[in-house]
């Protein structure tokens, strides 16, 4: 009997279970033992879901007059990973602006601000990517965007200390010191 006469199992994985699979083994794990049989799928549907969000249509605007009013939305959360430790962190934002003659729908701030932290990230670039985003859709310079991240690299490994990072985009009006940077501060941080 040959090597070709063996019955074949079939060696074709997705590259991702494949991936997890070697991460069991790599870490003490038996990847066929009772409770991680479905973790290397689980794990690439996860990542497959992490990195393929589709944000959906984000440039819905509304024709408003505004008279100078500022826009605010707070509170806004969203995930990523740390592109340096492959670890999560979240991200809490405020993101304001100073419409021209239309307002952008509401919920699209969240979408824009989901597309930019479904994939690998800093959080310093989150938030100028989203200060960008939303520049461009609304048609207007005004725009801040405040971000306070708590990352999982930080808290759980290495000095293993939770704490807050906090870093910002002022375009525009936001620029300066002044009432609309004022304004937004006090939002963005209640009781400061």
């Amino acid at each position: 009997m040959t090597l070709a006469d063996l019955p074949q199992e079939s060696t074709v994985r997705d590259p991702l279970e494949s991936v997890a699979r070697q991460l069991l083994v790599e870490i003490g794990e038996d990847p066929d033992r009772s409770g991680l049989e479905d973790t290397p799928r689980r794990f690439a549907r996860w990542w497959r879901e992490f990195s393929n969000y589709q944000a959906g249509r984000v440039e819905t605007h509304f024709p408003l007059r505004t008279d100078g009013q500022i826009v605010m939305i707070s509170d806004i959360t969203v995930w990523s990973l740390c592109e340096h430790h492959l670890l999560p962190f979240s991200c809490v934002l405020t993101i304001a602006y100073k419409p021209a003659d239309h307002v952008l729908g509401l919920s699209k701030f969240a979408r824009i601000a989901h597309r930019h932290a479904h994939r690998l990230q800093v959080q310093e670039r989150l938030v100028r990517d989203i200060a960008e985003d939303i520049a461009k859709v609304t048609e207007t310079d005004d725009v801040a965007v405040i971000g306070r991240g708590e990352h999982l690299c930080m808290t759980m490994r290495g000095i293993r200390t939770p704490a807050l990072m906090t870093c910002s985009v002022f375009e525009g009006v936001f620029r300066e010191y002044g009432p609309p940077r004022e304004e937004l501060i006090k939002i963005a941080f209640p009781g400061n």
